[in-house]
């Protein structure tokens, strides 16, 4: 599938809310023709202490996409294992990589990690 129908299929989708709404994705800017710079939210999963917080993402899907993962860089700061605490990095597609990342802050691993302050950023 061409890179640009793949995309605004995913768009499509995103706006909906994947799921159970809690992860959502879309286009930074509208008039982006190449639709190369992405935003994306997860809503923490219950019982973990990501519950009730509400992460911003940032995604960017280069001219391979989708042969090549889009990068993705948290917005909000977290205390994840698989995110670099310094940058919030973190690689993997749009839709699959927010949905792994909510199971993740469910995980036990960091489903009690001490977070930072609410509504801090890199």
């Amino acid at each position: 599938m061409p890179r640009n129908f793949r995309l605004l299929e995913e768009l499509e989708r995103g706006e909906k809310g994947i799921g159970d709404g809690t992860v959502s994705y879309g286009m930074d800017d509208g008039d982006d023709i190449y639709m190369l710079s992405w935003t994306g939210s997860i809503i923490g999963p219950h019982n973990t202490v990501h519950e009730c917080q509400i992460y911003q993402l940032k995604l960017f899907c280069d001219k391979d996409y989708p042969e090549k993962p889009p990068s993705v860089r948290f917005h909000s700061r977290i205390n994840m294992t698989c995110v670099n605490h310094e940058t919030g990095v973190r690689e993997y597609t749009m839709e699959d990589l927010l949905t792994q990342l909510k199971k993740e802050m469910a995980g036990p691993h960091n489903r009690k990690l001490v977070q930072p302050p609410e509504s801090t950023y890199f």
